[in-house]
């Protein structure tokens, strides 16, 4: 499954169909992986373009499981802002006690956060950062 996943990351697409069909696609190739498969991409994510970088972090909450989570804890060590607030908003759509231990555990991650917040003009993506120190912050 994980070259499945691999060869629809790696085509060249348009965003529309990207966001339209290709991230559909994905979660349901995630939904069917096996250990080996999790293991396979946890390797291998780190190596791979940037825009595919993109493309699964975008995906990484089909089923908010430890190992979605972890990759994406993995991706925020990323110079991409991008990148970063794409897994920022994705990492907001898992449980919070789930996820908030792990974030805790790399503070780096929360000073990255408010770095952007107070650095960005984009709007939306000032709620996106201001939602996950929320939920990061509640009891």
């Amino acid at each position: 499954m994980f070259k499945e996943l691999d060869n629809l990351l790696s085509a060249d697409t348009t965003v529309d169909s990207w966001y339209d069909d290709g991230c559909l696609i994905a979660s349901e190739i995630l939904s069917d992986f096996s250990l080996n498969d999790w293991e396979e991409l946890s390797n291998q994510v780190r190596n791979k373009p940037i825009e595919w970088q993109r493309k699964i972090a975008y995906c990484l909450d089909n089923e908010c499981n430890e190992y979605e989570l972890k990759i994406l804890i993995d991706l925020l060590n990323t110079n991409d802002k991008e990148l970063f607030e794409i897994c920022i908003d994705t990492l907001r759509s898992f449980p919070i006690e789930q996820g908030k231990k792990l974030i805790l555990e790399h503070p780096q991650i929360l000073e990255r956060v408010n770095h952007l917040l107070a650095t960005t003009a984009n709007t939306p993506a000032k709620l996106v950062l201001q939602d996950f120190l929320s939920k990061i912050n509640s009891n």
